[in-house]
């Protein structure tokens, strides 16, 4: 199995966690991040460049000094530069990470200003009431850490569904390769579409004689094999990730893939149906007293119960099995419905792409239309466009629009929303765009009221489309800022705005439950890749994922109307 773009980015974040603890110049910081960030956007696999001798510092972000650490990881499978800055900090330090609520910055703030260096010692100062005195730790973040500390969630390092379903992919790749393998399939968390995960599950059926295990233990990146066995076996990754693979009979293999995906509530319900029928479920099939009566068709477990088959991405026991009783389930969105990206960047503001290749990339994916939402001038960071810079674009898009064939480019930006509630560029200049997407990238600690009357204020302006990123927040790295999502979901209902769900795998924001939400009051949503380069496309599947867990179905969301049917619906938004 080659070492993967998302193990090479893995270990560049860990490197910038690591820095920004101990208060390295923010700019070395940033370059690992941002290195990450090309990483996982490149087409290509940095393990393939670099057995070509690709001058990988052509890369955007990537120095000399970047080039050989690559490399090195390519060719051994680690970083020396990481086990010496790991030998060099307080082990517990990075554990302090997995505490929700703090992120690198914080873990610092504590260190340098309260000399916490592990669980132990943040306990102490909590109980001593010492972390409540520091800036930015009000009352709901202590409430969070205590309850971080209480539950232990800092045992369980958990990756994002982004990190892990490309490595479960490239295992599977690999495995099916063994002689006499019949099925096989990711299993678990990573099946259901799950933000984040704690391992990888596989299921895989085989006929006697397979080499399966031993192809399984030998894989390139097996760091540690924990068990190994005729039937199950589980080893650690170099990435640290736990990877566990259960081989059944061919009769068992539905009854199995089932049990193993999940969710645990979801299996619980099952099987208490199951008794009340006189009937048992487990991973070896569903039995009427001792006589197997399914199990090779996970379909089949649930027609043995009078179900209508519940899709991977539902079994969290929330009410998906009444409706498969009452054959009343939604038709999930797929991915192939989706008819454009309303969210992208390009190199005018901070995207890799130009307006022409981002244009170009989503013709080969099939989109009829695009929506180019480079970032205003608030954002200066991003290199946001004044309205000088935005009246260009536009000229350059009409230009584009009456050259290139098979796609439509939508004048957009995506626009600040000010901390007084007003957008960042006049509505003489929006009226012009098709649509507006609007978002909060700054004062993200306003009090819960205040951040909502913020956004509801924003919504107010007859030129707002979309709300972007509605939480603001970044898995495993930032909370979502305080915001009534009931009154902002309520506030859309009135004033018809659309609700984005963001595909970024660090964003996936709206929540399932969000999503749910924002179905129910009968809200469109829009998922967006929030591209920044043409390879973040793809990313528009993690938020398909994302809107199957929250029951989304195509008439559910606006970027699966026609361009015909698009334009209609925002002309009827405008004044």
């Amino acid at each position: 199995m080659r070492v993967t773009n998302q193990y090479i980015a893995s270990i560049f974040a860990e490197i910038a966690d690591l820095l920004d603890i101990a208060g390295e110049n923010p700019f070395r910081v940033r370059a690992y991040r941002n290195a990450a960030r090309t990483i996982l956007s490149s087409s290509k696999n940095m393990a393939d460049l670099v057995e070509e001798g690709f001058d990988l510092t052509t890369l955007r972000g990537i120095g000399k000094e970047l080039s050989q650490k690559i490399i090195e990881i390519v060719q051994t499978g680690e970083l020396s530069f990481l086990k010496r800055l790991k030998a060099s900090s307080s082990p517990e330090l990075e554990t302090l990470l997995r505490i929700p609520g703090l992120g690198p910055r914080r873990v610092q703030q504590l260190h340098k200003e309260l000399h916490i260096n592990s669980l132990q010692d943040l306990k102490k100062a909590l109980q001593k009431g010492d972390v409540e005195k520091l800036p930015g730790f009000g009352p709901k973040l202590i409430e969070s850490i205590a309850k971080g500390l209480e539950e232990k969630t800092y045992e369980e390092k958990r990756y994002r569904l982004f990190e892990a379903d490309p490595v479960a992919k490239e295992i599977i790749k690999s495995l099916k390769r063994s002689h006499r393998l019949l099925s096989i399939e990711i299993a678990g968390s990573i099946r259901r579409r799950r933000e984040t995960v704690h391992d990888i599950d596989i299921v895989a059926s085989c006929e006697a004689g397979s080499d399966m295990m031993d192809r399984f233990t030998t894989l390139q990146e097996v760091d540690k094999i924990i068990m190994k066995g005729p039937t199950r076996s589980s080893v650690t990754l170099k990435s640290g990730i736990q990877v566990d693979l259960r081989v059944v009979p061919k009769d068992a293999y539905g009854a199995a893939l089932h049990h193993f995906t999940g969710s645990k509530a979801h299996n619980i319900a099952l099987r208490k149906m199951a008794v009340k029928r006189g009937l048992k479920i487990n991973e070896y099939g569903i039995f009427k007293a001792d006589k197997r009566i399914a199990g090779k068709k996970e379909a089949d477990i649930y027609k043995n119960l009078g179900l209508d088959y519940i899709e991977p991405e539902m079994r969290e026991n929330r009410g998906e099995i009444l409706l498969a009783g009452e054959h009343r389930l939604p038709r999930l969105i797929e991915e192939g419905e989706i008819r454009g990206d309303l969210h992208i960047h390009t190199t005018d503001s901070d995207g890799a792409g130009s307006l022409r290749e981002m244009a170009m990339a989503a013709r080969e994916k099939g989109y009829e239309y695009i929506a180019i939402t480079d970032h205003t001038k608030h954002l200066t960071i991003a290199h946001g466009l004044d309205e000088k810079r935005v009246r260009k674009q536009l000229e350059v898009i009409d230009r584009l629009n009456e050259e290139l064939e098979g796609i439509t480019i939508l004048k957009s930006a995506e626009v600040d929303i000010l901390e007084d509630g007003r957008l960042d560029l006049p509505d003489t200049l929006l009226k012009e765009l098709d649509l507006v997407v609007c978002a909060v990238h700054y004062k993200l600690k306003l009090s819960k009221k205040a951040q909502t009357r913020r956004i509801l204020k924003a919504m107010e302006d007859p030129y707002f489309s979309i709300l972007a990123h509605p939480t603001g927040r970044l898995i495993g790295l930032r909370e979502p800022y305080e915001v009534d999502m009931e009154a902002v979901i309520k506030a859309c209902t009135h004033r018809g705005c659309i609700l984005e769900l963001n595909a970024q795998p660090d964003r996936l924001d709206l929540t399932d439950i969000h999503c749910r939400m924002a179905k129910e009051a009968g809200v469109p949503i829009a998922i967006s890749t929030d591209a920044h380069s043409v390879r973040d496309l793809d990313l528009m599947t993690y938020g398909i994922g994302q809107a199957r867990r929250g029951w989304l179905e195509k008439s559910d969301v606006l970027n699966t109307k026609s361009l015909k049917e698009l334009k209609k619906y925002l002309k009827k938004m405008r004044p």
